[in-house]
């Protein structure tokens, strides 16, 4: 495993174990989970962990927003899961029509959307040279190198799709590709086998006619995907009653000698239709009203995003474009990338608060390039305004981008590198030139709206409207003896029956099996965090000791029955303070653990932490002790 395998086994721990994983699979930001149950899953607790952004539950999916480095924790993640139960009874997609909609899609889109977008930029990159270099370059032999490169994927997407949309269906994704590569075969894509037969009363299939489009099925999208659905369910049904001793080949040539024909006679003609009658729907809504359409889809882009519902639309440009046809669709995204960058920009330059500026600049620099991920949940939408400005200025630049007719005639990447989309294929920059203009017009407007209309700011100074101190956080760590907040028999925190805290992922401590059913402060500090079932709840000390004390194992799915708590969050505490009451037989009764982790979350900051030695803690026994790096006068055997 990676550097991140800790933060993996908390996750997956934290979305109810493997037991609970259908699938995941990642995009630029985020592990998207499909999970059994989702109520199993410990959203609050994701949500305050290090390392996550924040969870979102859309689209039949469970998603945890990580950062840019989402790639190196999923293969983690992956580690930690190991071979997943993709059983047929576990497979069904959840939510309704719109929900499996946008997860099937999204699921068949996200693997090729990076090859598609460096497609897009080397054509860009060509446009670029032939404008720069003139009529030599467009007839030399790098012109048609680079032509390939950029024109070789689409021309031949539905075999990717093919991979990826069976392996969405739960098909042999290498099946998939071979009837894809029977739709673009050569023959069929330069019309030569179409003019062979058409004196002979055109094609057909043991006499039964049927058409290809004119340039045949190369460039499209949805005939592919309704045919491996079919396939897929196909497949499943022929390895229920195919003999083992031939499965291995009969199997695929079953599918593909079925699929292959009815796609060519009945599913490919019918979903050709479908998807020239809706991106025609597209185009009519656009023309009723471009400056509207720009103005809604800039404003409403950010939060389709959020939800990830912008994998409605992407397909329905992925198809112009591969059709050789310009699309305005996906310029709402650029513009709504950039005004949300200047938004970050205002809260960094704006803040006192430390930390959030800390976190704003790694947000405010990933904006540039189109993930705004970080941004969104991390900074502009926990403080609202900034959010919302950033909302209306994409939603007015987006109503100017159609105005003055900005399109894409390519896939472009993200953020500064997506002006290399609004290059016309015979070199026209004009509209490259328009789009940067715009881009800097939105980070500037992001950033003067975002300042004049301002935020909450929890800097020091404002510390103490929450009955905070400004001296509630100190600098440094110091030495610190921590009383038990519960009464009862002392646990080791291996033999806690949670992996995330027996595994010390969470941070070092100890446990109690309580025998008083009520939770008292160990020492003098403020409450950071009271989760709102009142199950778990996180203090700081005065000398700066984080404390986490989570009542009970997969207490939260009480949603706080049988909970009271006497503190709210940001209220100052004093050493013996009752925090929370709970009801211990009726815990149990309902079959939970009550086992109580009380975990140093700041562990790394001590050289030490100590658990006593003794087997049970009354009131006003220490049960934890830390040791700072610089402190040698404790010396005891750590846990």
């Amino acid at each position: 495993m990676g550097k991140y395998e800790a933060l993996a086994k908390n996750i997956v721990a934290n979305v109810g174990g493997k037991e609970n994983v259908i699938s995941v699979v990642n995009c630029i930001t985020r592990l998207r989970f499909k999970l059994k149950d989702e109520s199993k899953a410990n959203t609050e607790i994701l949500k305050n962990m290090d390392g996550v952004v924040t969870v979102m539950q859309s689209g039949g999916q469970y998603q945890v927003v990580i950062g840019n480095h989402v790639p190196d924790v999923r293969l983690d993640v992956d580690a930690v899961l190991g071979k997943l139960d993709i059983s047929e009874s576990n497979t069904g997609a959840k939510g309704n029509l719109f929900d499996r909609f946008v997860d099937m899609i999204s699921g068949i889109f996200q693997p090729i959307l990076a090859p598609l977008c460096a497609a897009g930029m080397l054509k860009g990159v060509n446009a670029i040279l032939s404008f720069a270099l003139g009529q030599g370059y467009q007839t030399s032999a790098s012109y048609a190198v680079f032509n390939a490169m950029g024109d070789g994927l689409f021309l031949f997407l539905p075999i990717f799709i093919g991979y990826s949309s069976m392996k969405k269906f739960k098909g042999s994704p290498f099946l998939g590709m071979m009837i894809a590569a029977a739709l673009v075969y050569p023959g069929f894509l330069d019309g030569t086998i179409t003019e062979t037969f058409a004196k002979s009363g055109g094609l057909n299939l043991f006499g039964i006619p049927f058409s290809v489009p004119a340039a045949g099925y190369g460039s499209t999208v949805m005939p592919i995907i309704a045919i491996t659905a079919f396939a897929a369910f196909l497949e499943r049904q022929l390895k229920k009653i195919v003999p083992d001793v031939v499965k291995l080949f009969l199997v695929p040539f079953f599918t593909a000698i079925i699929s292959v024909p009815l796609g060519f006679l009945v599913i490919g003609p019918v979903m050709n239709v479908a998807s020239d009658a809706l991106g025609r729907g597209l185009i009519a809504l656009q023309g009723f009203s471009p400056i509207i359409f720009g103005v809604v889809l800039g404003f409403a882009w950010q939060i389709l995003v959020m939800f990830g519902l912008h994998w409605a639309i992407v397909p329905f440009a992925i198809i112009a474009l591969a059709k050789g046809e310009p699309t305005a669709l996906l310029t709402a995204a650029s513009i709504a990338s950039f005004a949300q960058t200047g938004a970050v920009g205002a809260v960094m330059m704006k803040t006192k608060d430390k930390k959030l500026r800390e976190l704003a600049i790694p947000a405010f620099i990933s904006g540039w390039f189109g993930v705004t991920e970080p941004a969104i949940y991390g900074i502009t939408l926990p403080k609202k305004r900034p959010f919302w400005a950033s909302c209306i200025v994409s939603g007015v630049l987006g109503g100017v981008a159609m105005a003055i007719g900005i399109q894409a005639y390519t896939m472009g990447a993200l953020g500064i590198f997506s002006f290399t989309s609004n290059i016309t294929l015979d070199g026209d920059v004009s509209g490259a030139i328009k789009m940067m203009i715009l881009a800097a017009v939105a980070v500037i407007s992001g950033f003067i709206v975002t300042y004049l209309l301002g935020f909450e700011d929890n800097a020091p100074q404002n510390l103490e409207k929450n009955n905070f101190k400004q001296d509630t956080f100190p600098q440094t760590v110091t030495s610190a003896t921590i009383l038990t907040p519960v009464e009862g028999t002392v646990v080791p925190l291996a033999q806690v029956k949670d992996a995330a805290f027996s595994a010390g992922i969470m941070g070092k401590g100890a446990a109690i099996e309580p025998t008083v059913g009520e939770v008292h402060a160990p020492f003098n500090g403020t409450v950071v965090t009271l989760f709102p079932t009142k199950h778990a709840l996180g203090l700081i000390s005065d000398e700066g000791v984080e404390l986490l004390i989570h009542i009970g194992i997969d207490t939260v799915q009480l949603e706080g029955k049988y909970f009271e708590a006497f503190v709210k969050q940001g209220q100052r505490i004093n050493k013996g303070d009752l925090l929370v009451k709970f009801d211990l037989e009726k815990i149990n009764e309902a079959g939970y653990s009550t086992q109580i982790p009380i975990i140093v979350t700041n562990s790394q900051d001590y050289q030490k932490v100590i658990a006593t030695h003794q087997t049970s803690v009354g009131k006003k026994d220490p049960l934890l002790t830390t040791v700072a790096a610089q402190d040698t006068t404790l010396v005891v055997n750590p846990i």
